[in-house]
Order: structure tokens, then C-alpha cells, then sequence
């Protein structure tokens, strides 16, 4: 069987890359071809994407490829954080620059919207969690103040569907990206009309739902040309970037809990369906589409954002790499706690003064110094898992014998010890470029050279080291997290 070459382009809420993936007959292999920045940009008050920006990087990725491999490609696929999106209008252009998820256009839009379809009722239909940075809660916001894109808009694309639109000229909403939006029946695997009825806009706007690893065109002969990339399929592969990283899960059986750790911590279960109940619309558990015809059944919880707000504070003053910051956390005996998902953390001007104000009004010591900060939210998310993890349990009948952490928090060898501790759980922690092999091998999954989603992840365990922590049984865990749960109430 001859070696495959894949390029997968993983772009993410503060970076993007693209990696080149070489899979033999049972292992894969991965290279980063190129990394950039990928930052909000405010303009007037709002916080955008700056997707030119974003596009002409992924055309350095394509042409760094072209003048660099002499290897033969076979396909390219882009992967993208979920629920933000761009309009186009009738003659394919783009209708101004995407906004940001965190951008506070949608404050109050939960409430409004629920006051045309209440809460059960849109849980029913859609399976998801109440965040304020739904796609459902961006749309309504536009609907509630009246903007004039929607009068032009004809088609919305959500991130990684724009950027295969750009690279191919093609049209799709991809399955695990869609799941995300609030605008879509998990049960019935379709856009959910009653949504769109609620919302007042025309369900027209999206586009076909095509599942994970669709060959959706072709390179765009233009983009191909300045960029001397070969014009090989575009997949939409696992397009969502948490479904791409759950696909690469290096795991056997079910037994298992996951946590993608990195801006955000993405903690569930890989169920055979969704979990629509009134107990996990009580506990805001979302149901996403997974590889394979699963359903990713989880919380977003804020992640290492924390503690990258708090390095971009320090900069200056104390700049820190991240193994010095794990080093100074592992020495510090801070014992105070944060709520990570506490609205005051969502994008303050100041987070090590957001945390010390928490820290002050749950009547906690506060941090003294760079060490305390980052031990306290290192703690504060492996208890925070833990709290999770117990919620879980209440909706999830089958029994979880260990975490497997990946993505970039897999390298943080302290929250990884630490989320043992908390949880009582062995973890297993890797691969950290989780995002990018599940993007790469679901693309091999689309082309026919991997069978299944469990062929797929015999592949990741052949390839790629896992490293193992196991819990710490102390009794000081308990009381800690009887304190998490008094300062999260």
C-alpha cells in the first residue's frame, strides 16, 4: 500500500497551522508546514475576525507546500473553532468580516430569544448548551438590532466551510461544525425549521449538510496556480476543531471520559446518540455530531485562555514561557480557587485582576505573585473536571474508568497530574496535535484507506506517545473540591 500525503490547515481562536500528514500502512506521521497568528481585531467598539488575514495565510501554508514537498498530495482539509460564521450575498461575495464569539452583541439575546421559544422547547429541538456565543443567540442579536446584512445575505458559512468555500468555490455546511450553531436537530440530522421560524430568517440562508470526510471540489485552479499547489480534492473533513480532536482519541472500548484542552476545555463522553433529557438540560450539556454517526455529549469549559489573558498581561513586566510558569505553579502552595466559567473571565480588559477580584469577593486569599496565578487556575480546572466529570455520571449510564486529555493541555504535565488528583481517575495524556491528526485521518477516512472510526484511532495509538498520570489519592481533594463547589455556587 503506498504512503498517502495529507495537508490539513487547523486554525484556531488565537492560531492557525499547516501540517503535513504522511500515513504508511499502520502509522501516521505529521509536520508542521507552517504557523501564524490569528488574532480578534476591534474595529469601533466590535471584535471581528480578520479572515483576509486568516485566507492569505492559509495561501503561504498552500505555497510553502508547493515549493517545499515532492511528495504526491492527496487531498487538503480545514478544521475551525465552531459557532461564528460569515454571510455572503448573492453574487458570492463576502458581506464584511466575521464577528467574534466573544464580541458582547449578544448580551441579553438568550433571554430575548426565549421569549419567542422557550427553553425546553429549543433544548428539544437542538441538544445543545446555552451559551450567549451560540450561532442561534449571534443570528438573533442581528435580528434584534436590526442589521442590514440580513436584508442582503443569501448563504452563511460557518469558519472551516468559508475557508473551503474560498479554496474551492463550493458551498457546504459540514455535519460536526453545523452541530454547534443551535440550528440543528441532532435526532433528525437536519436544519431545525421551528429555529428559524422563531428566529424570523429563512432556514434558505444555510446550505446542504455533508457528513465528515466529503470530498466537496476541487482546488481552485487560480488558488493552485499563484500558490503551485497541486488541484487535489478539498475535504470537509471533522471540520469542527473539538470533533477533529475527539476522532484522534488514542482510546479503547468506552469506558472513557475526554478532555480538549486548550483555549477552551471540552470535556464529555463519545455516546451512540444524543442525550436529550430533562436532566441534561438542567446540567447544560451540549450534543454535538462526532465521527462515525456518534455524538459528542459534553461542556465547553473556559480553558487555558485563563491563563494566556494573564501571560499577555505579564509581558512586559514578567514575561514567562510556559514550562516556567508549570515550574513556578508545581512550587507554589496557593490554595485558592476560581469558577473558570465565571462571566467576569469571558474577555476582560485585566484577567490577573479579574481572578484576584473573584479571589476578593468569595473571600479567598488572593495570588501574590505569577507562580500563585497560574496554580490557581491550573487547580481551578482540575476541579472544575471534576464537577463536570460528576455530571456526566448523572446522565451517562456507562461507567467511566479514565480521562484521555489532548490537544496542548496534554503537554501541561502539572493540570495533567492534577486533573488525576481531583478526579481520582488515571489519565492519559496526548497527542497533543490532536486537532490536526483527526483532521488528517479523517480526510483518510473520506478517500477510503481507513475503514472506521476505531481503525482510525488504532493508527493514533501506533504513532504517537501517551504519557500516564496516575491519582494521587489524598484527602485534601475532597476538601478542596467541597470548597471549589461553595466559591462556584
Amino acid at each position: 500500500m503506498k504512503d498517502m500525503s495529507l495537508l490539513a490547515f487547523d486554525l484556531g481562536a488565537g492560531s492557525g497551522r499547516a501540517l503535513l500528514g504522511t500515513l504508511t500502512a499502520e502509522r501516521l506521521s505529521v509536520k508542521e508546514i507552517s504557523r501564524f497568528r490569528n488574532d480578534m481585531v476591534e474595529l469601533r467598539g466590535r471584535l471581528y475576525w480578520n479572515v483576509v488575514h486568516l485566507f492569505k495565510e492559509v495561501l503561504s501554508g498552500l505555497s510553502a507546500y508547493g515549493s517545499g514537498e515532492s511528495s504526491s498530495l492527496e487531498s487538503i482539509g480545514v478544521d475551525a473553532w465552531g459557532v461564528d460564521f460569515a454571510l455572503l450575498g448573492a453574487d458570492g461575495s463576502l458581506l464584511g468580516l466575521p464577528v467574534c464569539y466573544r464580541d458582547r452583541r449578544t448580551e441579553g439575546a438568550i433571554e430575548g430569544f426565549l421569549e419567542r421559544l422557550p427553553r425546553k422547547r429549543v433544548y428539544e429541538l437542538t441538544g445543545l448548551q446555552f451559551l450567549p456565543l451560540n450561532t442561534l443567540f449571534q443570528l438573533f442579536a442581528m435580528v434584534r438590532d436590526e442589521s442590514p446584512l440580513l436584508e442582503v445575505a443569501t448563504d452563511l458559512l460557518f469558519m472551516p466551510d468559508l475557508i473551503n468555500y474560498l479554496l474551492t468555490g463550493e458551498k457546504k455546511n459540514e455535519l460536526t461544525v453545523a452541530s454547534t450553531s443551535q440550528l440543528y436537530d441532532p435526532r433528525r440530522r437536519e436544519w431545525a425549521g421551528e429555529i428559524f421560524e422563531a428566529l424570523g430568517i429563512q432556514p434558505a440562508i444555510m446550505q446542504d449538510i455533508v457528513e465528515p470526510g466529503t470530498a466537496i471540489g476541487t482546488l481552485d485552479e487560480r488558488v493552485a496556480a499563484s500558490t503551485g499547489a497541486p488541484a487535489v480534492p478539498v475535504v470537509a473533513t471533522a471540520s469542527h476543531d473539538t470533533a477533529a480532536a475527539v476522532a484522534a482519541v488514542p482510546a479503547e472500548g468506552r469506558d472513557w471520559a475526554y478532555i480538549s484542552s486548550g483555549t477552551w476545555s471540552l470535556m464529555g463522553v463519545e455516546s451512540e446518540a444524543p442525550i436529550i433529557t430533562d436532566d441534561a438540560l438542567a446540567l447544560n450539556f451540549t450534543n454535538e455530531a462526532g465521527i462515525g454517526g456518534t455524538s459528542r455529549v459534553l461542556k465547553n469549559i473556559a480553558g487555558l485562555w485563563l491563563l494566556e489573558q494573564c501571560r499577555k498581561a505579564w509581558e512586559r513586566e514578567r514575561p514567562c514561557t510556559h514550562e516556567e510558569l508549570i515550574n513556578m505553579a508545581g512550587a507554589s502552595s496557593f490554595d485558592s480557587f476560581i469558577d473558570p466559567d465565571h462571566g467576569s473571565f469571558l474577555n476582560p480588559t485585566d484577567m490577573p485582576e479579574a481572578i484576584r477580584s473573584f479571589c476578593r469577593s468569595s473571600r479567598q486569599g488572593e495570588p501574590n505573585d505569577v507562580g500563585d496565578y497560574a496554580r490557581c487556575i491550573f487547580a481551578s480546572l482540575a476541579l472544575k473536571y471534576r464537577l463536570v466529570l460528576d455530571q456526566v455520571r448523572r446522565i451517562y449510564s456507562p461507567p467511566i474508568n479514565r480521562i484521555h486529555i489532548i490537544g496542548g493541555g496534554a503537554r501541561n504535565r502539572l493540570l495533567c497530574q492534577l486533573t488525576a488528583d481531583a478526579t481520582g481517575l488515571p489519565v492519559l495524556a496526548g497527542p497533543a496535535e490532536a486537532t490536526a491528526i483527526g483532521n488528517i485521518l479523517v480526510q483518510a477516512m473520506g478517500l477510503g484507506r481507513i475503514r472506521s472510526h476505531w481503525e482510525l484511532r488504532e493508527i493514533v495509538r501506533a504513532s504517537f506517545r501517551v504519557a500516564h498520570y496516575e491519582p494521587r489519592s489524598t484527602p485534601e481533594w475532597d476538601s478542596r473540591y467541597d470548597r471549589f463547589c461553595e466559591v462556584c455556587a
